[in-house]
């Protein structure tokens, strides 16, 4: 069933339920009020009728009965009667001749027991009241029709039968009308989305100048396609870069295997030519191990083997390493207020991929500065560890800061140096995949500042 009709239908079903409660309010007072009014009207008509019925001495049957046929009171084939203790009728009156009431002595002597009792003849509504004193017992019956109170009440009810169905219709047409106005936006949402295409995807959803819901959901839609553009982007990017990276390696052997393949050539330069593709291989498979890792910091943590890490051991074992890649690399350990806790120095995260993110900002650190020195400072705090990494090197410019991040990008001062350019972005990529920030602070000729923050484990 479609969206539309379901708003409507649940709109008139909330209207059908209040008209009802409505009409049913309107009808029951007016119509108790009136059976009320009948009962009253007609208990003291019963109660005049007893009265001059004690005093027969004054008031005769023939008077009684001209008093009732001039009494007026808006009632339509008035009949009263009067019973005694014996149940025999002692006085009748009708207006009309040939009307009478045929009595149930049940009702007599329930109305001797209760006083007045309130019932239905056919199409009247009748009172039975009984009236005792000192010398007389007598149950009186008055009945009629309520003529105007009658027509009044199916007046009212003809009135809300309709104003209840025409509630309803209306209900239906307006809110299918307003249900289609509702969602409206929903479609043009839609019809923008389906706009959307890979060669336009720069395309975004019209917002509107109205603060709504709607506005909520393009804005949130809007900022959905930005991240996946820049998702898209950086793709896009990567592989453009990879390609050329890869190519380049494999260019250089195929061109160097080609010239020495061209004609006989003396052992020496063989191996002349060995050599340089053997350097080319080495670039290659050191490229194809960093873009593994790369793929694999890309990805999704689930995917990982997790467990508890202490951050004090992978930092101490970097001096050590740095040595092996080179032996001018220098890196300072600084340990201040160290815990007495063991929990407050433990992450959950992947043990190799935590080393390699750090040991790649280590690295980078050494190789760029004169001295190649690395400071690593380590401060443990109730929920997060804090990993600072300063150098003294050349620095790098503002306007590249928000960059250094990307794949394959590199400083314009650094393009000197060997490298592919990964290694700040798998860093930044394995440190996110443990939940943690990297910030970096660096000041051209003085040197660069990064922060790493990773929230530690929690037992």
């Amino acid at each position: 069933m479609p969206v539309k009709l379901r708003i409507t239908l649940l709109f008139c079903l909330i209207v059908f339920v209040i008209l009802a409660m409505v009409c049913a309010t309107a009808y029951y007072f007016p119509y108790t009020a009136r059976t009320n009014n009948i009962k009253t009207r007609l208990t003291n008509r019963a109660i005049t009728l007893a009265r001059l019925l004690k005093q027969s001495q004054v008031f005769d049957r023939n008077l009684i009965r001209k008093i009732d046929s001039s009494t007026s009171n808006n009632l339509k084939d008035q009949t009263f009667q009067a019973y005694d203790y014996r149940n025999e009728k002692i006085y009748s009156y009708s207006d009309a001749p040939s009307d009478t009431l045929v009595v149930d002595t049940a009702i007599l002597d329930d109305a001797r027991i209760k006083g007045t009792i309130f019932f239905k003849l056919g199409n009247k509504e009748a009172v039975a009241y009984h009236y005792t004193n000192a010398t007389t017992r007598i149950v009186v019956i008055t009945a009629a029709y309520d003529k105007d109170g009658k027509a009044n009440i199916r007046t009212l009810s003809n009135v809300l039968r309709f104003s209840f169905f025409a509630g309803i219709i209306i209900a239906f047409v307006g809110g299918y009308f307003f249900s289609g106005r509702l969602l409206r936006p929903i479609k043009e949402i839609a019809d923008d989305v389906n706009e959307i295409t890979a060669q336009n995807f720069a395309r975004r959803i019209s917002t509107g100048s109205v603060k709504d819901e709607w506005h909520y959901l393009s804005e949130t839609l809007n900022q959905l396609l930005n991240r996946l553009q820049d998702s898209f982007e950086t793709q896009r990017r990567f592989v453009s870069n990879a390609s050329h990276e890869l190519s380049t390696p494999l260019t250089a052997i195929s061109s160097q295997l080609e010239v020495s393949l061209q004609k006989n050539r003396e052992a020496q330069q063989y191996r002349i030519v060995m050599e340089s593709v053997y350097q080319d291989v080495r670039h290659l498979s050191k490229l194809t191990q960093t873009l593994l890792e790369f793929a694999q910091a890309s990805g999704d943590a689930g995917g990982l083997n997790i467990s508890p890490v202490r951050m004090d051991e992978i930092l101490m074992s970097l001096p050590g390493e740095m040595k092996k890649s080179n032996s001018d690399y220098l890196v300072t350990l600084s340990f201040n207020d160290m815990p007495a806790e063991e929990e407050k120095l433990i992450v959950f995260g992947n043990a190799e991929l935590l080393f390699t993110a750090i040991k790649n900002i280590v690295s980078n650190a050494c190789k760029y500065s004169e001295d190649h020195k690395a400071i690593i400072r380590l401060q443990a705090e109730e929920e997060t560890i804090t990993i600072s990494i300063t150098d003294k090197g050349m620095g790098i410019p503002e306007p590249e800061l928000k960059y250094i991040f990307q794949p394959f990008y590199r400083v314009n001062t650094t393009s000197h140096q060997s490298g592919f350019g990964l290694g700040l972005s798998l860093a930044y990529r394995i440190i996110k995949l443990h939940k943690g920030t990297i910030n970096v602070s660096s000041t051209p000729g003085q040197g660069t500042e990064f922060v790493i923050i990773i929230p530690t484990a929690k037992f």
